[in-house]
């Protein structure tokens, strides 16, 4: 998938976050528009305590699976075109 907008390189403490809290498989499953901009977002908060708002918000949002940046998100039902198009679901 190509990115409409620059890809932001995840910061290492982001990282370790993310790892600590054991949620990268939840992150990883995100799609790379959500994970690119939740990456910018929480880079550009000027104070620490604004990126550690954001970032407990990401994690949050994760663990839960049905928010983004606040919004209601709902992965996709089918994970390749032929499920699309058999009606049968892909692997979970």
């Amino acid at each position: 998938m190509t990115l409409k907008r620059p890809r932001h390189p995840m910061p290492a403490w982001m990282r370790r976050a993310i790892l600590n809290a054991g949620l990268m498989a939840q992150y990883r499953s995100r799609p790379a528009y959500q994970r690119n901009d939740y990456i910018a977002w929480i880079s550009r908060g000027k104070l620490d305590a604004t990126k550690r708002r954001r970032l407990t918000q990401m994690l949050s949002e994760l663990q839960r699976g049905d928010r983004y940046m606040k919004m209601a998100w709902q992965a996709r039902r089918f994970t390749n075109r032929s499920a699309r198009r058999t009606g049968r679901a892909g692997p979970a």
